[in-house]
């Protein structure tokens, strides 16, 4: 028997643009592609900031999330691609009001670049959710 397959599109346009879906849900597992700081352009925003461009990655991770019924606590793999480690690390406690269960297993890597050179963290996800 087959499982359905259910795609999401945080921002269709985008998505189309670059080849991509955001989400993709195959019974209760979520893949969530990497989410970086842009505006519903694709226009990188906080430029510079790390923490805030860190903010505005969790807030439309939450909002993937959200569509499925799921919640942080549900998240079983947290990937975290930086181009500054050192400044990641001292923002990073913002994730304590997100993850309030328990953290998920996850790697995070320093990296030359992203996507768009001012894009300074993107974090991807797979959630498994059974609701």
């Amino acid at each position: 028997m087959a499982v359905a397959r259910e795609y999401f599109h945080l921002r269709p346009e985008v998505e189309k643009a670059y080849g991509y879906t955001h989400a993709l849900r195959i019974g209760n597992d979520i893949k969530i592609s990497g989410a970086v700081s842009m505006d519903d352009q694709g226009n990188p925003t906080a430029v510079g900031d790390i923490e805030q461009q860190m903010k505005n990655v969790y807030a439309d991770l939450q909002k993937i999330l959200e569509h499925f019924g799921c919640t942080f606590d549900d998240v079983t793999v947290e990937n975290v691609f930086t181009t500054n480690m050192a400044k990641f690390l001292e923002a990073s406690a913002y994730r304590s009001g997100l993850y309030t269960t328990h953290f998920p297993t996850g790697s995070w890597l320093e990296v030359k670049g992203l996507a768009l050179p001012e894009f300074m963290v993107e974090i991807e996800l797979e959630v498994h959710c059974s609701r």
